[in-house]
């Protein structure tokens, strides 16, 4: 077995633990990338030393996380997050402690731990490996398994059945029989997990090289229909036409699809189809249709991003592809059409929505063509090297132009406005302040006076 890599500075700072009496080692996912050939990130300590302790040790000791024993020291240049042995008392909350206390062996803290593969210690001086929970062999035989009681394990803390499934997802691991009819048995406990907590697990699995491995792992267990009962609805939805899988796989696929650098894009992907649930039809010839099935796909994905607490800006992500995923170029597209697609799109969402659809299109019948969306590419390329007005900040007006030019501040002048965007849309050359100032007044005073805005 490979020895762990201990370097100089991490062994100087275990050696100021050892002149004390006391130990350190480097626990968590460092240890357990490192027995899977993966990138290490930063690493994780504990020690049996208390918080108050550290400080006697350390002149620069940060109380980061001092009620559950997590400092962050500062030595070197360096910041190293050090935990103290603990044990916890019951999860009420089912998810964290109602009490720790702190103890100075590391067995006990070991066996408080979620997986046996996170259960690995790595002595920070000597860099002996210290497993009592058989986490190597799991390691080796691509297996997620509860340390102890399984049971126990998830009634602690239910989002540990999402983090199982990340893992497996993540790693390509198979979970444990026993760890499985655990998560099975509580997943109904995810219900009392905050939004914020689970949308971290969920990004993590949209993450990880397959996230369908993931999502399938949810929905066997039982968690799916509680944190994303819509997208549980869809399983058995029969698409027909040309596609070759019901909506539930159509989606996985889609989002399978995507590139793992782009979770926000295999999110759209994993919730483009949510709304042909509610809007399936089936004529009397047989032909099956989903009529505006986007429009209610964003209502339910917004329902949805609210309840996992997404930001403002990552809604918006999410809900514009799913909103614009239906669009379908023709080469008879005018130039004047390119622009107004790029203007309803949104330069900075095109290579995202290009993506989704890619994907969305694989998903549908393993369709790999993109001749079209190449030649969109490129035509979306030449309207920008002429360098079209796209948006109302590029008209050669503004809204205290129009103000001067005697139309009423308010609604009008927006109305105006966009109207005026349309012209330019079609027309390039018409963007110029006289030209502008003329149409607008024209658009004023036959439209909009008198109370007519269409």
């Amino acid at each position: 077995m490979r020895a762990f890599p201990i370097s100089t500075t991490i062994s100087s700072f275990a050696s100021q633990f050892h002149q004390h009496g006391y130990t350190l080692y480097i626990v968590g996912g460092a240890v357990r990338d490192f027995y899977l050939n993966r990138e290490q990130t930063d690493y994780d300590f504990t020690t049996d030393a208390t918080p108050d302790e550290m400080k006697q040790i350390f002149k620069r000791v940060i109380p980061t996380g001092i009620v559950h024993g997590t400092v962050t020291i500062l030595y070197k240049g360096h910041s190293f997050e050090v935990t103290t042995f603990r044990h916890e008392g019951p999860y009420s909350d089912f998810r964290r402690p109602d009490s720790v206390s702190f103890v100075r062996n590391l067995e006990e803290d070991l066996g408080r731990r979620d997986f046996t593969i996170n259960a690995l210690a790595i002595d920070a001086k000597s860099g002996t490996l210290t497993d009592l929970h058989g986490g190597i062999s799991d390691i080796y035989n691509k297996v997620v398994r509860a340390i102890g009681d399984p049971f126990q394990r998830f009634s602690e803390d239910a989002l540990r059945i999402m983090r199982a499934c990340r893992f497996s997802s993540q790693l390509a691991f198979t979970i444990e029989k026993n760890t499985f009819e655990a998560m099975s048995t509580l997943s109904e406990n995810l219900q009392r997990i905050s939004g914020e907590r689970i949308r971290v697990e969920l990004m993590h699995i949209l993450s990880s090289p397959k996230p369908s491995v993931g999502i399938q792992s949810l929905q066997q267990c039982g968690a799916l229909k509680v944190i994303l009962p819509e997208l549980e609805a869809t399983i058995g939805v029969e698409q027909g036409e040309f596609h070759l899988y019901p909506l539930y796989e159509h989606s996985l696929i889609s989002c399978d699809a995507v590139p793992s650098s782009k979770a926000l894009v295999r999110l759209s992907a994993l919730l483009h189809d949510i709304g042909k649930v509610e809007t399936k039809k089936v004529t009397s010839d047989g032909k099956v249709t989903f009529y505006n099935h986007e429009q209610v796909s964003v209502s339910l994905a917004k329902e949805i991003l609210q309840r996992l607490k997404f930001s403002n800006k990552d809604s918006f992500i999410v809900l514009h592809l799913i909103k614009q995923h239906m669009f379908h170029y023709e080469p008879s597209w005018s130039d004047g059409a390119i622009r107004r697609f790029i203007n309803r799109v949104g330069l900075e969402y095109m290579d995202n929505l290009f993506e989704l659809r890619k994907a969305d299109r694989y998903a549908i019948n393993h369709s790999k063509e993109v001749e079209d969306l190449i030649e969109l590419h490129d035509r979306i390329a030449k309207v920008l090297h002429k360098g079209s007005s796209l948006t109302i900040k590029d008209l050669d007006i503004n809204g205290y132009d129009l103000m001067q030019a005697g139309i009423p501040k308010g609604e009008a002048v927006g109305l105006v406005l966009k109207q005026l965007l349309e012209t330019v849309l079609d027309d390039p050359k018409q963007n110029n302040k006289e030209q502008l100032l003329k149409i607008a007044k024209g658009i004023y005073t036959h439209q909009l006076r008198g109370g007519r805005t269409n």
